[in-house]
């Protein structure tokens, strides 16, 4: 317990020191995240923030961790380290989605194939238990990289990605505490406490934005911890056995899961890429009802936080019906959330997405390093 506490501790000081010297750096490089049409800030801004949470992260977990005992860790580190220099790369000099998505596969290959990592069972959802590896492979593989693209998109609003992020990262890791895995609940708790000095700086007027380089990291540990919980609570013989525990699961991410998909799913049906940009997602439309920066990030933390509870204490119902109830409930009450906007916005939405595509071929950006006019499809990468 202590060893959880002292890692936590350590995470929190290195990133709460870490993010003012990072904020100084990006000033004086001017490695800024510009404003356009689509973004909500008006100001340059530093888009490094998950440096100082990755910074936090690993260095009280390479101290704390003992890897001998838990020779997994040294694969999931492999694949955090590969996330989060993507990330970074993006944050600096723009990638396109496919460049980004093929080193996320790579990642989640790590995870599974080395780490150990794998869906075996479905615990009954559609009467489905026990998997083999020539579906649970590839379902695993599904899972990782539609958990880090969720977390990746909801990340549009100062303390929103940050927020969910320290919310499950904090029920996981008292989870894995209970139950005894203390290299787990390192994990769990350091990213968390990183987050938690991040958001300090994050909060709206934010001086930071997490960028990709962070928002990539919690979704890649939060697939992976979230796969780990099923997997052992999951089962009848471990110390902490709960019920319908892949609905519990899946209820931890589900704000940015439903919203993914619900994104994802309308862009297909539209001929679009689903990768393409648009202003469709619930904390955009939170904000067209009306809230502000604090509010969205509270309103989604505290909905997921009360669906969490709703499905854990109603777990006697089974994976199946759970899940098949949340899903519906939440994009239900999403897309009633968007009819209500007036249509006026609406209109408004689909105009602002209509001069990002013109401008996607034609636009140039400044490179506020060298004061030069570069190509678009250039910082695109």
């Amino acid at each position: 317990m202590l060893q959880i506490f002292v890692s936590a501790i350590i995470s929190f000081i290195v990133a709460f020191l870490a993010i003012p010297v990072i904020i100084q750096i990006a000033d004086k490089k001017k490695l800024y995240d510009i404003p356009d049409e689509r973004k909500l800030h008006k100001n340059t801004i530093a888009s490094l923030g998950g440096i100082g949470v990755f910074i936090g992260l690993t260095f009280s977990s390479l101290i704390t961790i003992n890897f001998q005992q838990n020779p997994e860790f040294q694969y999931f580190f492999a694949a955090i380290f590969c996330m989060f220099f993507i990330g970074l790369k993006d944050d600096i000099i723009a990638l396109s989605a496919f460049k980004k998505f093929i080193v996320q596969i790579v990642a989640a290959g790590i995870v599974i194939h080395l780490g150990g990592l794998e869906i075996k069972s479905l615990y009954g959802i559609f009467g489905i238990h026990e998997i083999e590896s020539v579906y649970g492979v590839p379902l695993t593989y599904l899972s990782i990289i539609l958990v880090v693209n969720a977390y990746n998109l909801i990340d549009g609003v100062d303390g929103l990605a940050g927020g969910l992020g320290l919310m499950i990262m904090m029920l996981l890791g008292a989870y894995f505490t209970l139950s005894g895995m203390t290299a787990y609940a390192i994990l769990s708790l350091s990213l968390a406490a990183g987050l938690m000095a991040f958001m300090i700086f994050n909060f709206h007027p934010a001086k930071i934005f997490m960028g990709d380089s962070g928002s990539l990291l919690i979704g890649l540990l939060a697939s992976i911890l979230v796969l780990k919980f099923i997997n052992v609570a999951g089962d009848p013989n471990s110390a902490f056995h709960i019920h319908s525990a892949a609905a519990v699961g899946v209820s931890l991410l589900l704000i940015p899961l439903v919203d993914t998909i619900r994104v994802f799913s309308i862009r297909i049906l539209k001929g679009r890429s689903p990768f393409s940009p648009d202003r469709n997602h619930i904390h955009h439309i939170l904000l067209d009802k009306g809230l502000n920066h604090a509010s969205v990030t509270l309103v989604c933390v505290c909905a997921n936080v009360a669906i969490i509870g709703g499905v854990y204490f109603a777990r006697n119902l089974g994976n199946t019906a759970l899940l098949l109830i949340v899903f519906g409930l939440s994009i239900s009450f999403i897309g009633v959330l968007y009819a209500t906007i007036p249509r006026r916005r609406r209109i408004i939405q689909r105009q602002i997405f209509s001069v990002l595509q013109d401008r996607r071929a034609t636009s140039k950006v400044i490179d506020l390093t060298t004061k030069k006019h570069l190509p678009a499809e250039k910082i695109q990468g």
